[in-house]
């Protein structure tokens, strides 16, 4: 993922607008409710620029009320009229408010639920570099950055614009042209000292937040590993690391809150020398007699108003900056583009027999190192094919590759003739099924973890799936039985026991193709023969393909493919290969040998 450290002025307003522009299509869905939001919001600013006029109405009346005494309930209208005026500004603000609140979530509820989307649709290699923590803390922060661009932006930076136009234009046609220039000069000092001081400060909210990534990332990938922590005792360690992360999220947090005191104290002077100046020249012509002392609190008021939206004003501009440093890296995961794509006119996958063929196929993850060269062979349909060799040798390359998380380099995977790269990922993968060795569960019910398989599965056939992975006995001495919780990965399971509910997911599947990646890895020798028994029986018909170690899960393969260094090196089935005595005899015959150092002795008494 692309990280940004800094931003010069105008890749700032270029990615302002292009959030902008990700924004804007989820706010026209709701046309007319903002439509009536907006209203609202201009019928509010209407009664808040008159409300300096009834009052300064009210004090010129107050003031000659004495000398006057025929005029002694005209203020009393007006005072009600004041306060008619603030309770409809009051309420249409609200309702503004209520309108658009429910454009907000909505557009909040879709962003979100894209993400999620787009996430599931990028490529295995991006996954397999991602930071969980990090990822998570970066589209929290994300999400409500965006909320409070979508309010803010829309709700409070135009109608602050739009009501310092109003003000000004008022001072401008009723009163001295001093008062106007002195109410642009401020504002324009305002904004423009808050906008350079906004982008030099956004340095320290960008490093805070960097910060903040890191040490969630280190703390949930700590506690995700908490037994590795506890086998090598490096509680210590991990603490120490941790320390300096949030030592470095403190310091940033601290510089980020020095520079917010000079944001505000600067903001403070302008708005100061400003309404002293104008106060200083109203109170003037006062003296003078050319205002009245309702003009001079119709000035007073109009500063009070102009300077609390213009002061709302800098604090939404500083925190739309700090929502656009959050949402930055939620836009970056957006613009992530897929290294797998279907084709635009992919058609899915059609599967009549199920031959799955490696037509010279080479591949490798980095220019520097080839993983696979010029393999092929074909797995007929219906039979059983095991790859086998030393790690590294390209075995789980090969499972990768059908499952079209990579693409081939050269060469072509063809099922039924289809070479994968023309078909829909999703058909493909939906026709092949899998075990694989690292099971990783989700933190919900077994029966949950076992329906993943097929969402629409019964329970009679979930029953029947349990049955032939021989895991019904296990769950018999379970309490809670299928409903009992698997922990966070499946923690609370063994690996024979998160294997055998690996197994039971994949037969519930019932795909056209299986994968059996160690799929008896973590069982012991009795489970084993059992559980292959049964996928033997489930296998009939059925295309498999198998990754293996142990050479005698796989002495019934219709073929064997021997790899050794991303070649192939041997093909044919258990006999013939033991006859070569090549590399697959080796390997059969170290594992035989090593069967036999490692059985029992019996020692016999003479």
């Amino acid at each position: 993922m692309r990280s940004r450290h800094s931003f010069s002025d105008n890749e700032d307003v270029a990615f302002s607008l292009r959030a902008m522009r990700k924004l804007w299509p989820y706010l026209m869905r709701f046309k007319g409710r903002i439509a009536l939001a907006l209203t609202c919001l201009i019928a509010a600013k209407l009664a808040s620029v008159y409300m300096p006029f009834v009052l300064k109405h009210v004090v010129d009346a107050l003031a000659g009320s004495t000398s006057q005494p025929d005029l002694a309930y005209f203020p009393l209208g007006l005072l009600l009229a004041y306060g008619l005026v603030r309770l409809a500004n009051t309420l249409f603000g609200e309702v503004r408010d209520v309108l658009f609140g429910r454009v907000t979530e909505q557009a909040m509820h879709q962003i979100g639920l894209d993400v999620f989307k787009h996430l599931h649709n990028l490529d295995l290699g991006f996954h397999l570099s991602r930071s969980t923590g990090a990822l998570s803390r970066d589209i929290e922060r994300g999400t409500s950055g965006i909320s409070f661009v979508m309010r803010f932006m829309v709700f409070n930076i135009l109608p602050t614009l739009f009501e310092i136009a109003m003000v000004t234009g008022v001072l401008l046609l009723h009163y001295q042209t001093s008062f106007a220039l002195i109410t642009l000069a401020a504002v324009v000092a305002y904004i423009s000292f808050s906008v350079m001081a906004t982008h030099w400060r956004t340095q320290y909210l960008r490093a805070a937040n960097k910060a903040d990534s890191e040490s969630n990332a280190r703390a949930v990938d700590s506690l995700l590993n908490y037994e590795t922590v506890k086998y090598f005792t490096n509680e210590e360690y991990e603490t120490r690391h941790y320390d300096l992360d949030l030592q470095r999220w403190e310091t940033a947090r601290r510089q980020n809150r020095l520079s917010l005191f000079v944001l505000n104290g600067g903001q403070a002077l302008i708005v100061a020398i400003a309404m002293t100046s104008m106060l200083l020249l109203a109170a003037n012509y006062v003296r003078q007699g050319a205002m009245t002392i309702g003009d001079f609190v119709l000035i007073n008021a109009f500063m009070m108003q102009l300077f609390l939206p213009l002061n709302l004003l800098g604090f939404v501009y500083r925190e739309m900056r700090g929502a656009m440093v959050n949402i930055e890296r939620m836009f970056d995961l957006l613009d992530q583009r897929p290294a797998i794509m279907d084709k635009p006119m992919a058609k899915p996958l059609a599967v009549q027999a199920g031959t799955v063929e490696f037509r010279n196929v080479e591949f490798a993850y980095t220019a520097e190192r080839s993983i696979l060269q010029n393999i092929s062979f074909t797995l007929q349909a219906g039979k059983k094919l095991a790859v086998v060799g030393s790690s590294g040798s390209g075995k789980s390359t090969l499972v990768r590759l059908l499952f079209r998380f990579y693409d081939v380099n050269a060469g072509a995977i063809l099922i039924d003739g289809q070479d994968i790269r023309e078909v829909t990922q999703h058909s493909l993968r939906g026709a092949i099924g899998i075990v694989p060795q690292d099971t990783v569960l989700f933190n919900a019910s077994i029966k949950d973890n076992i329906r993943y398989g097929n969402t629409e599965a019964s329970d009679a056939e979930i029953m029947e799936a349990v049955r032939l992975a021989h895991l019904q006995h296990f769950i018999q001495q379970l309490p809670l039985g299928l409903d009992t919780l698997v922990g966070e990965r499946g923690l609370k399971l063994s690996g024979g026991e998160k294997q055998r509910i690996a197994i039971a997911r994949a037969i519930l599947k019932r795909p056209s193709i299986l994968v059996f990646d160690e799929a008896t890895s973590s069982l012991d020798s009795h489970s084993e023969q059992s559980i292959m028994q049964a996928l033997r029986e489930i296998s009939v018909g059925i295309t498999s393909l198998a990754i293996a170690h142990r050479l005698s899960t796989i002495a019934d393969a219709d073929l064997i493919v021997v790899m050794e260094n991303g070649h192939l090196v041997e093909q044919g089935t258990h006999n013939e290969l033991l006859s070569r005595k090549g590399r697959y005899a080796g390997l059969w015959q170290a594992q035989q040998e090593n069967n036999r150092e490692s059985a029992p002795q019996v020692e016999t008494i003479h």
